[in-house]
């Protein structure tokens, strides 16, 4: 996917917040700690260093929302991972019960909250729930599932 794909994407999948632009697709892309997890309809973008790995964002198309490329795109962040980190970090909208939901199943726990994180258009701004997986070298936590199952 190109940098202007993603923006693309990203500016479908988040109406509400700032969309990041294809420039700061590009320069994340350039950076050898980011990696790219990308779907026909969604993408997941994250950073590994020092043990952590970061998703820093994950867009899904919104007409494609509850067939499981969520729950995909996770997956494939964290089992690409599993070897170099031993932990996963995330920050969700407080608000964005779908995710959360998705995050817990995975084992995501909150450990902080952002206040006033996201800013929204024409809306109050949403909290930031920060959240935290254990992983374990070298063992991939999960099975990859079909893009179909739901999620």
């Amino acid at each position: 996917m190109t940098p202007q794909q993603l923006a693309a994407l990203h500016e479908a999948a988040f109406r509400t917040e700032r969309p990041w632009s294809a420039s700061e697709f590009q320069d994340l892309l350039q950076n050898p700690f980011v990696a790219l997890f990308p779907h026909p309809s969604g993408f997941a973008l994250s950073r590994t260093v020092a043990g952590e790995t970061e998703l820093l964002t994950l867009a899904v198309d919104p007409a494609q929302h509850r067939k499981g490329i969520g729950l995909l795109l996770t997956q494939n962040w964290l089992n690409a991972n599993a070897d170099r980190a031993e932990t996963a970090f995330l920050e969700v909208a407080s608000d964005n019960l779908a995710a959360r939901g998705l995050y817990e199943r995975l084992g995501f726990g909150i450990v902080a909250t952002r206040a006033g994180y996201y800013a929204r258009k024409n809306a109050a701004s949403a909290d930031a729930l920060v959240m935290r997986c254990p992983l374990t070298f070298g063992q991939p936590p999960f099975s990859t599932p079909h893009p179909q199952q739901s999620g």
